[in-house]
């Protein structure tokens, strides 16, 4: 069987920024710290080094809840961070719908299916909506 994860990653991209409020940026760096239990502000810069230029990032993360202090600094030892209860949802999520788990039509879960959404995301419901049908497809054609 081929893989085809990335065939809607876009889709899943635009809905999972929309949903949670964060940048490409900030999301490019928590699929990196996902797989890192705990990690120092220089584990943190060896990956932003390839992002563009933002020096208040960790301090963002920080402040908005997506990172958060495992252990502070104690003698020699540096401080710990973690990814958030909140950040690690948002991962699993995107991971969930990847894996081929519908995204919601419904407007109260799914902003981008509210009346007040711009042209790029009617365009991307659309999208979902498409993507929504060939994953109903595939699972009666999995049943048959």
């Amino acid at each position: 069987m081929k893989s085809n994860y990335l065939k809607y990653w876009k889709v899943i991209r635009n809905y999972t920024k929309m949903k949670y409020g964060i940048s490409q940026v900030e999301m490019d760096m928590l699929l990196f710290l996902y797989s890192e239990k705990y990690f120092n502000k220089s584990k943190f810069h060896h990956f932003n080094n390839i992002m563009s230029w933002d020096t208040r990032r960790f301090d963002k993360l920080l402040k908005n809840g997506w990172i958060e202090v495992f252990r502070k600094k104690q003698g020699k030892e540096t401080t710990l961070y973690k990814m958030s209860h909140r950040a690690k949802l948002m991962i699993t999520d995107m991971y969930k719908k990847l894996d081929g788990e519908e995204i919601s039509e419904n407007p109260k879960c799914n902003p981008m299916y509210r009346k007040n959404v711009s042209y790029m995301g009617k365009v991307q419901r659309m999208m979902i909506t498409q993507m929504n049908q060939e994953i109903r497809k595939k699972r009666l054609e999995a049943e048959d």
